[in-house]
């Protein structure tokens, strides 16, 4: 990984670190206050809590697989801009032509090209990823805060937050790595004039291909940028989150 930074800052500048910033936040402007909503809605009207307050971890599963899915279907668009953004440096070292300019040019070089279906291109595999990320990060956070509190003698404060986001952003990690690097190599494959992968059917195609060629380790290639990016977000989201709902009047997360 730090090689990788290396070579990127020296072949092609510092600011290519950031090459995709600009859908990465339109997606999380849109992915992180679907999930939240979506969970909160699961947790409090459909799925409910015990009496006593207590939020069972299956319950927390469901809520925290659906929120996440159904937040990255809506938000799968600017997932795909920002992939295709974030390989053309790779593809112009490779003496290959640029794909998009920005991201404003990506959007509709994929609508000429694919159609509104272009855009929802690799959705399964980023739902899967996103179905699993939260099962990690959702549920974790909820069900490692629920324990804390009611194993430690600990006040809901900064310490329970930080404590909950830690766990929250290894086990996000465990869990979405393998989907993100299935995701990643279903969105960024070369496709016909239908907007139809080239090198892989589906997900579970490439999950079956990956595997056979390069082992099952291969689906944990990017474990550690991919864990040191969730951490830092993870800390960083939750005790924000959790402030903001203090500074507004609602209650703790």
């Amino acid at each position: 990984m730090v090689k990788t930074a290396i070579g990127i800052v020296n072949e092609e500048g510092v600011f290519k670190l950031w090459q995709g910033i600009t859908p990465a936040i339109y997606r999380h402007i849109v992915y992180s206050g679907i999930r939240f909503v979506t969970y909160e809605q699961l947790r409090e009207n459909v799925l409910k809590k015990n009496d006593d307050g207590s939020f069972p971890l299956w319950k927390s599963a469901i809520a925290g697989v659906t929120a996440g899915a159904v937040a990255q279907y809506i938000a799968s668009p600017t997932d795909l801009v920002k992939v295709h953004l974030q390989m053309e440096g790779k593809r112009r070292l490779l003496g290959q032509p640029p794909r998009v300019m920005g991201t404003s040019h990506a959007f509709k070089k994929i609508l000429t090209e694919g159609g509104i279906r272009g855009l929802w291109k690799g959705a399964v595999p980023n739902m899967q990823r996103a179905a699993l990320v939260n099962l990690g990060d959702l549920t974790a956070y909820d069900t490692a805060k629920q324990f804390i509190l009611s194993e430690t003698s600990l006040p809901d404060n900064y310490i329970v937050h930080t404590l909950s986001s830690i766990c929250a952003g290894f086990v996000a990690a465990i869990m979405g790595t393998p989907a993100d690097v299935i995701k990643t190599r279903v969105m960024n494959q070369p496709t016909d004039n239908k907007g139809r992968g080239l090198l892989y059917k589906s997900s579970i195609d490439c999950l079956i291909s990956t595997v056979k060629n390069e082992g099952f380790l291969a689906l944990y290639k990017g474990f550690f940028p991919v864990w040191i990016r969730m951490a830092p977000w993870s800390l960083t989201f939750w005790l924000s989150f959790e402030q903001i709902r203090k500074f507004v009047g609602a209650s703790s997360f």
